[in-house]
């Protein structure tokens, strides 16, 4: 059943945040668990662990803690949406994120979108608005399994360089 959904997670982020990480809006077990990445398949927390050589958040205020230190910003490019579930192929009628308010706060130096269907949506959405580029990276989701978590830090190391 596809219903209306307001995204209910904040943006993390501060002036020291130079990297954008943007998903592309949460999924059911993300919602309920009232942060980014909720799912326990879903191996974002672990890849950026990989990435930074540090060891995986657990609970909601270690996983901001991690982004904090690590110097990155995390959010959705959707504000609002029709959706079905979790099926990011059911999105409809979006209303993007407006992230003026991190673009100005915080020195991004680079934004990255986790998955496909995030960049598609922040170049259709986002980029009209704060006339940025984002690097496509491949998504955490456990939807995606032709990538291992060793390939997906791999393939995230870019987001230190």
């Amino acid at each position: 059943m596809t219903q209306h959904i307001i995204h209910p997670i904040p943006p993390v982020y501060n002036e020291n945040s130079k990297i954008l990480i943007l998903g592309s809006f949460p999924s059911v077990k993300s919602r309920e668990a009232g942060f980014f990445y909720g799912h326990p398949q879903n191996r974002y927390w672990k890849v950026l662990a990989g990435v930074f050589n540090d060891v995986v958040p657990e609970t909601i205020p270690d996983k901001k803690t991690f982004l904090l230190r690590h110097n990155i910003a995390a959010w959705d490019v959707i504000a609002s949406c029709d959706i079905e579930g979790s099926s990011d192929s059911s999105i409809r009628n979006v209303v993007p994120n407006d992230l003026t308010t991190i673009l100005g706060t915080a020195d991004i130096r680079q934004i990255f979108t986790n998955g496909k269907t995030a960049y598609t949506l922040f170049q259709k959405y986002t980029v009209p608005l704060v006339h940025r580029d984002s690097i496509c990276l491949p998504s955490t989701s456990p939807a995606n399994a032709a990538w291992n978590l060793e390939k997906l830090i791999e393939a995230w190391k870019v987001i230190v360089e």
